[in-house]
């Protein structure tokens, strides 16, 4: 592509666009500043909410990969990347995930998590070549992430990897008939339209946080569909600091309505695992019985109490 050519893309892009309501705060007060990017922020949930039926689909593709063994890659470059790359380090110690299973790829590499790698989102070659580099197959799921749906490295990643027949989702700020004029070939595409930025082509702000609420909804839900929660408390975490021990001992404290020293006793028996102590106390059963249970339950809390009261003759 030309420059000229270039230069008429990225000039008609929306997230490119000047936002008319914003055009004098280079002259604002403090406070009219902060009040402008308050009343543009509160317009991404909206646009957002409208995004809710693709998300949906999402949801529904991603876990039923993971239930095949597949793994979650998300693909971005700049905020775009290290939104992906958030959300991912953030699964093990909320829902108990191996790090593999759900994983942040960004343009550039490790170092363009610190400090910016702007040439790097350019290279279309590697982004193909990150799906050798990372083994990605069936039925692993990519998600690709770009506010403006052109980033060579995305789009070239997100078209490899449908080409290779594994399943892509697509997340952009940009209005969705834009993002296939641009060439990108998505099984399912998540496009909130938040409009201008408060600092024109600013994606890091309206864009980024549309973004992490999408990646905060595709990873939540797709955990909870496979009995992460116990309700809407987190019942998979894995125990690795002082805070998140204790934790555990409060969610059983409060889940059982035993007091503390039960709660650590159940805990030390589980091997650590608070589903498993839930189980057991809940179910009245040991801990190899609530390791059955929790198996044959697909890793849901409930339905594991349920069969173990049913096994047991009492109500439920």
């Amino acid at each position: 592509m030309g420059e000229y050519e270039l230069f008429n893309e990225i000039s008609l892009l929306a997230t490119e666009q000047n936002n008319p309501k914003t055009r004098e705060i280079d002259i604002s007060s403090t406070e009219e500043i902060l009040r402008l990017i308050n009343e543009e922020d509160k317009t991404v949930p909206f646009a957002v909410e409208k995004e809710i039926p693709n998300i949906t689909k999402a949801v529904e593709l991603i876990v039923d990969a993971f239930k095949k063994g597949g793994r979650l890659f998300y693909i971005g470059a700049g905020t775009s990347g290290r939104l992906g790359i958030v959300d991912a380090a953030e699964c093990p110690p909320t829902f108990g995930t191996n790090p593999e299973m759900v994983q942040g790829i960004i343009a550039g590499g490790k170092e363009a998590v610190f400090r910016a790698q702007e040439g790097a989102e350019d290279n279309e070659l590697n982004g193909k070549l990150v799906l050798d580099e990372y083994g990605i197959k069936e039925p692993d799921i990519v998600v690709g992430i770009a506010a403006s749906g052109r980033t060579p490295f995305v789009k070239s990643a997100i078209n490899e990897a449908r080409r290779r027949g594994i399943k892509t989702i697509f997340l952009a700020t940009s209005p969705v008939e834009k993002v296939k004029e641009l060439g990108v070939n998505a099984d399912i595409y998540i496009c909130p339209v938040v409009g201008p930025e408060v600092i024109a082509g600013s994606t890091r702000m309206k864009s980024g946080t549309a973004q992490k609420l999408v990646l905060n909804m595709l990873s939540t839900a797709s955990m909870i569909k496979l009995g992460k929660t116990f309700g809407n408390i987190m019942v998979d975490l894995q125990l690795t600091n002082n805070k998140l021990k204790e934790r555990a001992k409060k969610i059983i404290m409060d889940l059982c309505n035993v007091d503390y020293e039960t709660a650590k006793l159940a805990l030390e028996l589980s091997g650590g695992k608070v589903k498993v102590a839930l189980v057991m106390l809940l179910g009245n059963v040991n801990k190899e019985e609530a390791i059955e249970l929790l198996e044959k339950s697909q890793g849901f809390v409930k339905i594991a109490i349920k069969k173990a009261k049913e096994k047991d003759g009492t109500n439920c």
